[in-house]
């Protein structure tokens, strides 16, 4: 079978469709993260959630993120954690394989989770924020270049 030949204008037809479904996905995408945003850890804003944070939280803004004295605060939210994990999908940890079983949605809301928490820290910094995670949920080297593309787009965005 010979090949066939196309019009510029089939060619153009074809293109077009090929960009409304790359839009079609895009907005799914955006949809999705749109959802998360407004749905982002709403349960810590209830019991049992509320009650720890609302102890812990203020105890967590003193220490360094990743030290081992932040490490041992950890360990008084446990059952705040627990439940809050179990809820979201953007922790590494409500996964039987962590970082491994996420999709690319999680992993924006992830980062972005990241990049507000260390905000929160008196000496917060999301490039070592993510060096700390890279180290903690055993991200690979390629990923965690990803992440920390990402991280400077959003600090260069502001």
């Amino acid at each position: 079978m010979a090949n066939k030949k196309m019009t510029v204008a089939e060619c153009q037809v074809e293109t077009m469709k090929h960009i409304d479904r790359v839009r079609y996905y895009i907005r799914m995408f955006t949809d999705k993260l749109t959802t998360r945003g407004v749905e982002h850890d709403k349960t810590k804003l209830e019991t049992p959630e509320v009650e720890i944070f609302t102890e812990q939280t203020p105890k967590l803004a003193e220490l360094t993120y990743g030290s081992d004295e932040y490490k041992d605060s950890l360990k008084a939210l446990d059952v705040a954690l627990q439940h809050h994990y179990a809820q979201y999908r953007h922790h590494p940890e409500h996964f039987e394989h962590g970082v491994n079983d996420m999709n690319l949605i999680d992993l924006v809301e992830f980062i972005c989770d990241i990049k507000a928490a260390s905000e929160r820290q008196h000496d917060g910094n999301l490039l070592k924020s993510i060096e700390n995670c890279a180290q903690r949920f055993n991200i690979d080297n390629q990923l965690k270049q990803i992440l920390i593309n990402t991280a400077k787009m959003i600090d260069e965005q502001g």
